[in-house]
């Protein structure tokens, strides 16, 4: 089975903006480009194969027609829908104030799984931030009552960021993506948000954006995160690239490789490769590749090469 590549799913949520389509070249007739989906099996979103001998199927009917084993690898067993989603979101305006359920929550509640995910940090403008949980232990009741006395951001932990910053954003962690990011997420395959603060923004039927606050305060864990914002690993130099682990977990794996010649990697039995192109130009097995360009590797591909100069994100389970 051929390296499979993708094409974007994109969302026109308000607060974003142009950087997809002016720094990654991608084409769509939304004026504002807040996310594209890079790799997704949702129901909200799911991407199209783009040539070779699938071209114009999403990629869960490929997974259908060939196997689930056979397309994202032996570890897919272990759970009972496409794993990941990835994103690549450019926020020109604030993010509202959310939090995501945990597994058990959102299977009662929303009938679909919960949402972990990290940011890996792009880009950033020199006054960039972003909420990242509390800044000290209170109690859910405290909670409501600075949701209720509009004096959430007072009790909020808001973080300056840089491109390289790595946020591991555990179900249950009151975030917001700060504007003047430009950030890969990589998640569970899930689109369960509960808004808990919107700045009073309106929507686009003319209405503020609805806010799940009983919701957000059952789900919250009201302390303050418990994870470095910096990758799991330090660079590794190696001939031809530089690698970085990011994240490994139960969930998924992640690693960056900054690729000054050439990497050679592999898909085994047990799982796919995504590789995502957040910057540069190169080829994948002799096939072309540059910034924005999202490939599916099959699980039991084994090795391919990429070579060029580049920046890629890869992500396994």
């Amino acid at each position: 089975m051929e390296i499979l590549k993708l094409k974007p799913v994109f969302k026109d949520y308000i607060w974003g903006g142009t950087r997809l389509k002016s720094d990654f070249g991608f084409e769509s007739d939304y004026d504002k480009v807040a996310e594209g989906w890079m790799l997704s099996c949702h129901k909200d979103g799911r991407n199209i194969i783009d040539g070779g001998e699938f071209d114009g199927k999403t990629l869960d009917e490929v997974i259908d027609d060939c196997g689930k084993e056979k397309v994202v690898g032996t570890r897919s067993l272990d759970f009972p829908y496409f794993p990941v989603l990835i994103k690549l979101i450019d926020a020109k305006d604030n993010l509202s104030i959310q939090v995501h359920p945990d597994n058990d929550y959102a299977q009662r509640v929303e009938g679909e799984f919960g949402k972990t995910e990290i940011w890996y940090v792009l880009d950033a403008t020199d006054d960039a931030q972003l909420v990242y949980g509390f800044k000290e232990k209170i109690t859910s009741e405290e909670f409501q009552k600075a949701i209720e006395d509009n004096t959430l951001m007072d009790v909020l932990n808001t973080v300056k960021v840089k491109k390289g910053d790595l946020f591991f954003i555990e179900a249950g962690t009151v975030h917001a993506i700060g504007k003047g990011t430009l950030i890969a997420e990589i998640q569970q395959n899930s689109n369960s948000t509960y808004r808990v603060y919107d700045y009073g923004r309106i929507g686009a039927d003319g209405k503020p954006r609805e806010l799940h606050v009983k919701k957000a305060v059952d789900v919250s864990v009201t302390e303050p995160p418990k994870y470095d914002i910096k990758p799991m690993g330090q660079p590794e130099k190696h001939n031809g690239y530089v690698s970085t682990l990011l994240t490994k977990c139960d969930l998924f794996t992640v690693n960056h490789y900054d690729v000054s010649e050439k990497v050679t990697l592999c898909a085994d039995k047990k799982s796919f490769n995504h590789i995502l192109v957040v910057d540069g130009s190169g080829q994948i097995n002799g096939k072309g590749l540059k910034k924005g360009d999202s490939f599916f590797v099959p699980a039991s591909f084994g090795e391919y090469e990429i070579c060029g100069k580049c920046e890629i994100i890869v992500t396994n389970i």
